[in-house]
This record gives C-alpha cells, sequence and structure tokens, in this order.
C-alpha cells in the first residue's frame, strides 16, 4: 500500500510557531522583569507537567511559552524611575487632562507589562510616545485633540 494513503498518527503534533518578538527594545521595570520570571517559572513548570503526562500537545504550546519568555528576559533592561522627574519618561505615572475635562492616569511600562485597563500603557503606545519628554503644563496631540499633562510622579 502506498505511504500516501496511511494515516498518520494523532499524539503527533506539529511545533507551534513561535511568538512574534517586539523589534523595540525590551525596557521593563522592576515589576515587570519579576513578572517575566513569574512567567517563565510559571511556563517551565507546565512543560515538565505535560511531559510527565506525555501530552504533547501541551508540551508544544508550553515550549513556545518558555521559548517566548526565555527570550524576553535574556534581552530584558530594567528601567528604574527618575527620582523627582520633570519631563514624563519610562517609569514614570502621568496625569492629563483632556480637551473635553476627562483626567487620565497612566504609567508607562514595557510592552509585556502593558494593561490599558489596569492604567499601564506600552512605551511604544501612541499616547505614551506623544507625552514622552514633555512637562508639566505642555499640551500633546492625541488624534486631533489636545491634553494637557497636569502631573508626573515616579
Amino acid at each position: 500500500m502506498s505511504r500516501a494513503f496511511v494515516k498518520e498518527s494523532d499524539d503527533e503534533t506539529v511545533p507551534l510557531p513561535d511568538r512574534p518578538i517586539s523589534p523595540h527594545r525590551n525596557f521593563v521595570t522592576t515589576r515587570g522583569i519579576a513578572a517575566i520570571e513569574a512567567n517563565l517559572n510559571r511556563f517551565e513548570a507546565a512543560h515538565r507537567s505535560a511531559v510527565a503526562k506525555d501530552n504533547k500537545q501541551a508540551v508544544a504550546m508550553a515550549l513556545r511559552e518558555v521559548r517566548y519568555w526565555s527570550a524576553r528576559r535574556s534581552n530584558a533592561e530594567v528601567v528604574k524611575p527618575p527620582s523627582a522627574p520633570d519631563r514624563v519618561a519610562f517609569a514614570t505615572t502621568v496625569t492629563l487632562r483632556r480637551e473635553d475635562g476627562r483626567e487620565q492616569t497612566f504609567t508607562i511600562v514595557g510592552e509585556d507589562e502593558a494593561d490599558p485597563s489596569g492604567g499601564t500603557i506600552s512605551y511604544v503606545a501612541p499616547l505614551a510616545r506623544a507625552a514622552m519628554g514633555r512637562a508639566r503644563g505642555d499640551s500633546i496631540d492625541l488624534s486631533g485633540q489636545t491634553a494637557v499633562i497636569l502631573n508626573i510622579i515616579s
């Protein structure tokens, strides 16, 4: 019988492609590097568990995450917040007022630790890029609207 008509085993899995790595520098806060370590430890444990259970799909998924978090740890650059910031910078917390009167507070962090709903944004996000280097009282353009920086803390 020709090999073309033989069904491959369902137990075989195709290795998952790597998660994309950002081309930007991997700036992280001290919390960010701790989160990377925690994720790496969690997926290494998941990998060991999957191997012990002979779960090939779970092994592939865990290995993909281990590769990602290992790469992120290897190129992480911990940036400490300035002690008395007079300008918006990485790891600072910024409060601004938009034209409509709404106030918004956010902390600028690394890409892997960004959580806009939790008040953190990536340093490569448009809002962070617009604010970086600006001082208290400066105006920034946000998609055709203006916002004024009210406060900067570390």
